[in-house]
Order: C-alpha cells, then sequence, then structure tokens
C-alpha cells in the first residue's frame, strides 16, 4: 500500500459565532492544507498519480476560499467556518474529484497556525 500526501494553503478571514472568547471576533489564518491518498497500484513507469493532478484539483477547490471572509462564502452558508467543517469542505470536494478507481482519499487535515490542526476523514 502506498500513501501520497499533497500540500498546499490559502489564506482566509473567518469568526466563528458562538463562541466565548476572542475566535468571535474577525481574524484571519494563513491556512495549510495536507491531503491524504492510498493506492496499492503503481503505473508501468512505478508511479501511483501524478502529483500535478492531485495539486491542480486541490487548488481548483482552495481558490474558492483564498483571500475570503469564509463567513460569507457560499460553502459555509448556515455553518461555522471553523477548522473542522473546513477540512470537511475540502475533502467532499476534493473526492469527488478524484475519477482513478484504485486512488481513495484518506484524509485532509487543515493548520490553522504550527499548533492547531484538524482533519477530516470517513
Amino acid at each position: 500500500m502506498y500513501e501520497i500526501l499533497i500540500k498546499s494553503d490559502f489564506s482566509g478571514a473567518h469568526n466563528l459565532k458562538g463562541y466565548r472568547g476572542r475566535c468571535e471576533e474577525l481574524h484571519g489564518h494563513n491556512w495549510k492544507v495536507e491531503a491524504r491518498f492510498e493506492t496499492d497500484t503503481l503505473d508501468k513507469i512505478g508511479i501511483a498519480v501524478d502529483f500535478k493532478i492531485l495539486k491542480s484539483r486541490l487548488k481548483t477547490i482552495l481558490n474558492k476560499l483564498d483571500h475570503s471572509y469564509l463567513n460569507r462564502t457560499k460553502a459555509f452558508k448556515g455553518k461555522n467556518p471553523s477548522a473542522e467543517n473546513i477540512a470537511r469542505y475540502i475533502f467532499k470536494g476534493l473526492k469527488s474529484s478524484i475519477k482513478k478507481k484504485d486512488l481513495s482519499l484518506k484524509s485532509v487535515s487543515i493548520w490553522e497556525s504550527d499548533t492547531s490542526c484538524a482533519t477530516y476523514f470517513e
């Protein structure tokens, strides 16, 4: 079994409604994103999938979030754009973009700082 990891990032502002503390106020993060895939097959030249393909699909999703006020985006209408919800949103979008039958998305992790991360997987 092989695990493939790609990383990317985006910048975005948010506030957490109902949170009692500083995070209820508008603030921003330089979010780091990690997406992990798994497969047990390699192609004839010995690779599972071209990193460029995965990075491009992830970037398409992140471009919808980059430099935005996340609370006002369509993706988070009616829900807090918490790290957990952002990870789930990216996971769902990335999973639906994977067409290679022997490649599966394992998880998406969102880092809002060097010490705080949320991961979504199914």
